[in-house]
């Protein structure tokens, strides 16, 4: 089915190249449609790489194999295809991955172990192997591609292509770091999320650039939801191509160390909700702020219970301020909550304040708040000092619509 660009979608952002980074699309053609569906990129020589995966029981092999390559700390090539996840499909998926990077390490003359695999689709059907092995040579050849070109190719019910810049200065040196990521629906990140792609020039140890993602990541990619499920094939991966020429950054004691952690951070949050503003038949993106947790894990779950609720979520999508429904939520979420110091509010107006209703409460602001399509839903639980922020989107008939179709 057409889908329409989402009516939270944002343009494009101009995003720099990226030292030691080459970036090439094609044509593998894993579904039936008229664009390029498989992304190749090629990395210089000494490229850091890290990353984060699903925690599914039922993970795809090319998050396997991914896993398995993380312990070289390297990388020379990426490969994402579209189309056809390549999960639950036994040892056939397996075979089509292993011949992906066998293939690009014969190319490249590097070790299969330095090729990171991702495929995204449809689950249960095992990767074509002719259309991978032709995809892929037609890759090799095809004139460089852009940032948004790549964008584009790795998305599936995406209606908009996705891409993050941040920058940092190291010593005396600025390094670049930009992003692309996929993903619309099946969105509840148990780990990472969806697939999300990051390039930067700095010169970074292996090891540390590990520490720093999984770090953005619990911040980020962790917080946010559109249906609460989990992919089977959820990846974010990091490149760093030491091109830059900065004084290498091996720990937080490193110059620049703290200003490359933000910036990443940053980079993270803005794919993240980027995610959120594509979500399968959304029409208003929500903050959920919750402070007063016992912790900030705490809250976070609670936030996360909040977003995930179908009656929330409607009820945000009709534009009607039921902050019981809120309440339910909260109530749900198995962490620490005391229903005397509950206090709830829409878009800074509090509906409710230590377990009661607010008096002489108008709602006429709470209204005209939530006819627009940027939703802060405020919760302070009164038990600690735990807060955090998750990002969702509303729920509507669009999001049944596309699911309903998805396989024709």
């Amino acid at each position: 089915m057409e889908l329409e660009t989402s009516p939270l979608a944002l343009p494009f952002p101009a995003m720099p190249p990226i030292a030691g980074v080459t970036v090439r699309t094609a044509r593998a053609r894993y579904k039936d449609w008229d664009r390029a569906d498989l992304t190749y990129v090629e990395l210089a020589e000494g490229t850091a790489v890290a990353g984060v995966f699903t925690q599914s029981a039922c993970a795809s092999s090319e998050v396997e194999l991914g896993r398995e390559n993380l312990a070289n700390g390297c990388a020379r090539a990426l490969i994402v295809n579209a189309g056809n996840a390549n999960a639950f499909t036994g040892y056939r998926g397996r075979e089509a991955v292993e011949a992906i990077m066998t293939q690009t390490a014969e190319h490249l003359r590097c070790s299969p172990g330095d090729v990171f695999v991702s495929s995204t689709g449809v689950i249960g059907v095992p990767l074509p192997k002719d259309k991978a092995r032709e995809g892929l040579s037609a890759a090799f050849t095809a004139e460089e591609a852009g940032w948004e070109d790549a964008a584009n190719a790795i998305g599936t019910t995406d209606t908009f292509a996705k891409g993050a810049h941040a920058s940092a200065i190291i010593g005396d040196t600025r390094v670049e770091l930009v992003g692309i990521i996929k993903g619309s629906g099946m969105i509840a990140p148990d780990m990472a999320t969806m697939l999300g792609y990051i390039f930067t020039d700095a010169d970074i140890a292996p090891a540390f650039l590990q520490e720093l993602l999984s770090a953005a990541n619990a911040q980020t990619y962790c917080c946010i939801t559109v249906d609460g499920d989990t992919s089977t094939s959820d990846t974010v991966l990091a490149f760093a191509t030491g091109k830059a020429g900065n004084p290498r950054i091996e720990s937080f004691d490193s110059a620049g160390a703290d200003a490359f952690a933000a910036a990443l951070t940053d980079l993270c949050r803005q794919l993240a909700q980027l995610v959120v503003r594509d979500g399968e038949g959304a029409s208003k993106f929500i903050t959920v702020r919750v402070s007063g947790a016992a912790d900030d894990d705490s809250a976070r779950r609670v936030g996360l219970a909040i977003a995930n609720s179908p009656l929330v979520k409607t009820a945000i999508a009709g534009e009607d301020a039921n902050w019981g429904r809120v309440v339910m939520a909260v109530g749900k979420a198995g962490e620490p909550a005391d229903r005397d110091t509950l206090s709830i509010a829409f878009g800074g107006v509090w509906a409710a304040k230590n377990g009661l209703p607010v008096e002489d409460y108008d709602e006429a602001p709470v209204a005209e708040h939530l006819k627009g399509d940027a939703i802060d839903l405020a919760v302070d639980l009164g038990v600690g000092d735990g807060r955090a922020s998750v990002w969702t989107c509303d729920l509507t008939h669009g999001y049944i619509s596309i699911n309903a179709d998805y396989r024709s």
